[in-house]
């Protein structure tokens, strides 16, 4: 599969960028082609390890069923976010993650990502297993191997427009 490339190359992040703000990101919105071909984005909770990006939710519903039908889906982070009222403008760094998805069946793997994700969040660890133990029932999680992945910058923090903030 060729991707498409960025039309505002200029603004383009390295691929380290990008992976820097995946890992220092803890949400972002997960699109999936939905039903009846509606794209159905969700936002998620996330971790982004060893080059993946792993989620976590419920064994049944929207999201599962339609990576069941497709694991095909893209992933996008947000961060930075500095609204620039005089400019009517943003100052941002965004990331979108092509993706294929893998539902995670084996229970360790689940929970050793569940740890993740909540460490995300608390360094209770204790409470984390408490919550994991509680749910783990309709526990599932997700994988994400990113096929492509691009980065962007908002124009005012490019170099040749920092000056001008």
């Amino acid at each position: 599969m060729q991707f498409r490339g960025m039309r505002r190359v200029r603004q383009q992040m390295q691929d380290s960028e990008a992976q820097a703000v995946l890992a220092q990101g803890t949400e972002g919105v997960l699109a999936v082609a939905g039903d009846d071909g509606y794209p159905y984005a969700v936002p998620v909770n996330y971790v982004y390890q060893d080059g993946k990006i792993y989620l976590h939710g419920a064994k049944t519903g929207h999201k599962i069923e339609a990576l069941q039908r497709n694991p095909k889906c893209s992933f996008c982070v947000i961060a930075d976010k500095t609204v620039l009222p005089e400019k009517l403008a943003t100052n941002y760094r965004s990331v979108i993650a092509f993706c294929r998805a893998r539902i995670i069946t084996d229970t360790e793997e689940t929970v050793a990502i569940a740890r993740a994700i909540g460490q995300g969040f608390s360094d209770d660890m204790e409470n984390i297993n408490r919550e994991i133990k509680q749910t783990m029932p309709s526990l599932c999680c997700i994988e994400l191997t990113v096929e492509h992945l691009t980065g962007k910058v908002g124009l005012y923090l490019l170099p040749e427009r920092k000056s001008q903030q």
